[in-house]
């Protein structure tokens, strides 16, 4: 019947969130406490009193606990007893309430031959014994507010389930790698170092080739009497532009440099104005010249290097065009 599976996976993450409870105090601290608690059929979600991220060292220990009391299986007692006898058999009061003549208490897992692993006082359901829960797995861990952290897991199916999934993808990498599993982390972090060698490469090719294989000077044009090398490049990123726009500026001693970078139909546009200039002559006044053409809405920056874009990438001549013909009424 479903609703006896239901209610069998509530019970389940319902234990198990108390479970994790004491093994966070255990592992962080006494200051751990609850600040809330969502348990569904699929998974627990549990907040805590925490000023920092719970690592995943950690994590791993919580984890270890947890499914050491599940493998115990040892009974879930629920008692009900007046509140001081309560709080002196070790449970904890949560959430500031206030508490009646009577209180549900309830106690599961071991921990020594007089104590159980956990107390609490508890008006839900739980599992009969703590092997009920079968299997506890920690999917994430993040902050929900100034020193509270979020935790959330899984039990059972759920958690055998999302073990079977995680294992499904580590073999379909290690498919498409053509490596055994095991080897997965060592050829993906070579691979990394491999790609990072490669985009360093074709950077240093991109800057040569836009530079004209050093030779800046043979395309730099007179405007009004200032030497202005326009340059259309095809896919160079647009952080690397104002480090290009430099280099450009020495090469060409004095004078502007305009850069429109076209990826992905949107362009980057870039002006440098070398620093003898910068009285008469603005970057950004330029700059906003290229953007508009490209139908973007200006850009920012300082007179000797500016930075702007624009969606329409097919303007990428105008935008150069409209940054001389800005350079020309400036330097008139």
């Amino acid at each position: 019947d479903v609703d006896i599976t239901r209610r069998n996976q509530l019970r389940a993450n319902h234990s198990a969130t108390h479970l994790m409870h004491a093994a966070l105090r255990e592992t962080l601290g006494e200051h751990v406490t609850q600040k809330g608690s969502q348990v569904s059929p699929d998974r627990l979600r549990f907040d805590i009193s925490h000023q920092k991220t719970v690592t995943p060292d950690e994590l791993d220990a919580i984890e270890v606990m947890v499914n050491a009391q599940i493998r115990a299986n040892s009974s879930v007692l629920t008692r009900l007893m007046d509140p001081e006898s309560a709080v002196e058999a070790g449970a904890m009061a949560l959430f500031g309430e206030k508490y009646g003549d009577e209180v549900r208490v309830v106690s599961m897992g071991t921990e020594g031959a007089k104590h159980a692993y956990s107390v609490e006082l508890c008006g839900g359901t739980h599992v009969n014994g703590t092997g009920d829960i079968s299997l506890f797995k920690i999917i994430s861990e993040s902050a929900v507010a100034a020193g509270v952290r979020r935790i959330e897991a899984l039990t059972g199916e759920a958690a055998r389930t999302y073990y079977e999934d995680q294992e499904a993808a580590l073999f379909e990498v290690a498919g498409i790698l053509k490596a055994a599993p095991g080897d997965v982390p060592a050829r993906v972090a070579s691979l990394v170092e491999e790609r990072k060698k490669l985009e360093k490469e074709l950077d240093a090719a991109r800057r040569q080739l836009a530079t004209g294989g050093g030779d800046v000077q043979s395309d730099v044009i007179d405007v009004a009497g200032i030497k202005f090398s326009p340059k259309l490049l095809q896919d160079m990123p647009a952080k690397d532009l104002k480090s290009l726009a430099d280099d450009l500026k020495k090469q060409v001693g004095s004078g502007v440099v305009a850069l429109v970078s076209v990826a992905d139909a949107k362009a980057s546009v870039v002006v440098g104005v070398t620093e003898d200039l910068t009285a008469k002559i603005s970057a950004v006044d330029l700059v906003r010249a290229g953007s508009e053409a490209l139908g973007g809405k200006g850009g920012g920056g300082r007179p000797d290097m500016a930075q702007a874009g624009g969606p329409d990438a097919s303007q990428a001549d105008a935008a150069l065009k409209a940054i001389e013909s800005a350079l020309a009424k400036s330097a008139a």
